[in-house]
């Protein structure tokens, strides 16, 4: 499935094998739910580029940006000092360990990988690590364009509600506020286009 045995190894030849981005686009998503909400302190799960943390920190928002690839968030470190954004980047293996914190923002848009990984889990120890009145975004592939790196016609895509019931959340603490799958036309790395759809779930913390 992958060149490599494990996942540091193998993010980290990715991103070790693409230039650094110094404008990384945020993710269409994010800019549609969050535009509206009071900037206050965020995380940002498998930071990547750093498109999306850049945004938020644009934004107003105090951002903790996490990914799996210390080139990554060396990147992202170095570029966001360079801009003067109030982003601090930690290298984390989430199937492991998690950033410390509380948060009023948890986005985690795209957030799979060709490895095992005990999402559910993770997204758990997302939803607890938000302040009460915080909110947990989860934007998904809920189809493959032509550029996905998943091909197999077979390929499954869990709907939102599917993983909203996967994390077991108390509903007397975490509030399922979006759960639905939208189209949008996407644009890949060569500058195709393509229909895709995307499944959005926002789970907002009421209590603590």
């Amino acid at each position: 499935m992958t060149n490599h045995d494990d996942p540091l190894t193998f993010w980290d030849s990715l991103y070790s094998g693409r230039p650094t981005v110094t404008d990384p686009r945020p993710n269409a998503r994010l800019v549609e739910l969050a535009t509206d909400f009071e900037p206050v302190d965020a995380l940002d799960l498998g930071c990547g580029s750093g498109g999306d943390a850049l945004w938020l920190a644009r934004q107003g928002w105090q951002v903790t940006a996490t990914d799996i690839s210390p080139v990554a968030v060396q990147r992202l470190a170095e570029l966001a000092g360079s801009l003067g954004l109030p982003i601090t980047a930690v290298q984390h293996d989430l199937a492991h360990s998690f950033p410390a914190g509380q948060f009023d923002l948890v986005s985690a848009h795209y957030f799979q990988t060709p490895f095992d990984l005990d999402r559910s889990a993770v997204l758990r120890s997302a939803a607890s690590a938000l302040r009460p009145g915080g909110r947990l975004l989860v934007v998904d592939h809920g189809s493959s364009a032509p550029w996905s790196w998943n091909q197999d016609p077979e390929a499954r895509f869990p709907g939102p509600l599917e993983i909203a019931a996967g994390l077991a959340l108390d509903p007397q603490i975490w509030t399922v506020e979006r759960a639905d799958s939208p189209r949008r036309t996407a644009t890949g790395p060569g500058g195709q286009t393509a229909e895709v759809i995307d499944h959005v779930l926002v789970i907002r913390r009421s209590r603590p």
